[in-house]
């Protein structure tokens, strides 16, 4: 009986060349049947599954005494239970984190040592700062270890304390509250560089979102009536996400297609608010209060870097391509529309035909991007955001049911017949190149003159 870890490796190995094209499947299935690939791992992860069961209950018996003797406790008692608790999981995990054959278990434990660092800090500090102290900590251990589940835990939390104290720290900051002011500053220096650190999607994904997202927050605190930042309010995210470049400090894996994706995403949310007539008409009340300019220092930075990158792109002309600009056009109109609208005329007829163009432009991109990299998530982007347009033009403006029940349905089949004309032509495309694949692999290289001599 061969060792697990020959079966392994082996399978390894078979994967590699299957995938290479130097054995067929049915060689392949029969590896597997023979060393039976499908069982690796498995008595693995049956104890790995009993140990997390077991650990679960002893876990649960535990907590559930502490609780119920927590009153009875003194603070002195708290503190070394919680510090024991802490020290104890973390070190568990890490000892279990070492040995390959039980990472994902200490991985666990490592997750429920980050809980007690929690708990250990609520018994000292609450609010943001619990939070704030709790998420670096968690960051701490995920840019030693290079996990990424503790990162996700640490953006989690920040956010958490950030989004929950967020009155707080614009109306009356005090202490580490006023790190809150700057928190997309902070979100870019702690989370941006785990995501390379960790090669994480997830990660860079959730930074981005968390970035953007204070930095809305930032505007937003600045804003007054007579002020001319809801321009820059729409479009600085979208701007910053686009011309996102990597390449620049990275020579590993780029995630400038996260970045954007995710400015598509703002842009087809922002145009569909504005294609609405009532957000032009002046009907919107402003929230009157006395703004909070300290935040603005991560505005202006942001939008440097913003303009910034631009003009690199600019001066870039590889990297300028048809999406590019018509998102640098659709984001310079935007801009100009709202400041028009604010400081010079009111356009409550102009500005949201307009937007309704753009979104109208920025759907069709979509569906022209899918239909040349053979991305479905492109392509349905793109339906939805008509499907969206034409349902909610149908409802704000007065019509008969008739005629709402009946743009319904011509959407509806409109939508079916897009979906499967869609993927016919992708399955034929995937077709075309495994077939051009096969005859590539079928040419045999010309028989050297030199071959049989020595």
């Amino acid at each position: 009986m061969h060792s697990e870890k020959f079966r392994r490796q082996l399978r390894q190995e078979a994967q590699h060349w299957r995938a290479n094209g130097d054995i067929s499947e049915s060689q392949f299935q029969k590896l597997s049947d023979r060393y039976q690939f499908d069982q690796v791992d498995h008595a693995g992860r049956f104890t790995l599954v009993l140990l997390g069961l077991g650990l679960s209950f002893i876990g649960i018996g535990v907590v559930t005494f502490i609780v119920a003797n927590w009153n009875g406790i003194s603070h002195l008692g708290r503190s070394v239970l919680l510090l024991g608790l802490f020290f104890g999981l973390n070190g568990g995990g890490l000892a279990l984190w070492k040995r390959s054959k039980y990472q994902r278990f200490g991985e666990i434990l490592l997750l429920f040592g980050a809980v007690a660092l929690g708990a250990n800090l609520a018994q000292y500090v609450t609010g943001f700062a619990l939070f704030l102290g709790w998420g670096i900590g968690c960051l701490a251990i995920a840019y030693g270890l290079r996990l990424k589940g503790l990162g996700i835990l640490a953006i989690a939390l920040i956010g958490i304390g950030y989004w929950t104290s967020w009155s707080q720290i614009y109306f009356s900051p005090t202490g580490i509250e006023m790190i809150g002011l700057q928190m997309p500053i902070v979100s870019a220096i702690l989370f941006l560089p785990l995501a390379y650190w960790c090669r994480s999607r997830a990660i860079f994904l959730l930074s981005a979102i968390a970035i953007h997202s204070a930095l809305l927050s930032s505007l937003a605190a600045i804003v007054t009536k007579a002020s001319v930042l809801p321009a820059l309010l729409s479009i600085l995210p979208a701007a910053l996400l686009w011309s996102y470049d990597d390449s620049l400090w990275s020579s590993g894996k780029s995630f400038q297609p996260i970045a954007r994706q995710l400015a598509v995403l703002f842009l087809g949310g922002l145009f569909f608010w504005f294609s609405f007539h009532w957000v032009w008409n002046g009907s919107l009340t402003w929230y009157t209060r006395i703004p909070e300019w300290r935040s603005l220092p991560s505005v202006v930075l942001f939008a440097g870097i913003a303009i910034g990158q631009w003009l690199y792109m600019l001066r870039n002309v590889r990297s300028m391509n048809f999406n590019t600009i018509g998102i640098g056009f659709s984001i310079g109109l935007s801009t100009i529309v709202n400041f028009w609208h604010l400081r010079i005329q009111p356009l409550p007829i102009f500005a949201p035909i307009l937007f309704n163009v753009l979104l109208i432009g920025l759907a069709l991109g979509s569906v022209r991007t899918s239909l040349s990299n053979g991305k479905r998530r492109a392509f349905w982007f793109g339906i939805l955001l008509l499907g969206l347009q034409i349902v909610s033009r149908l409802l704000e403006y007065d019509t008969t049911v008739f005629m709402k029940s009946l743009v319904c349905v011509v959407c509806g089949v409109s939508a079916i017949v897009a979906g499967l004309w869609f993927e016919s032509r992708l399955r034929s495309n995937m077709n075309s190149m495994a077939i051009a694949r096969s005859d590539y692999k079928s040419e045999k290289p010309p028989k050297s003159p030199m071959s049989g001599r020595i």
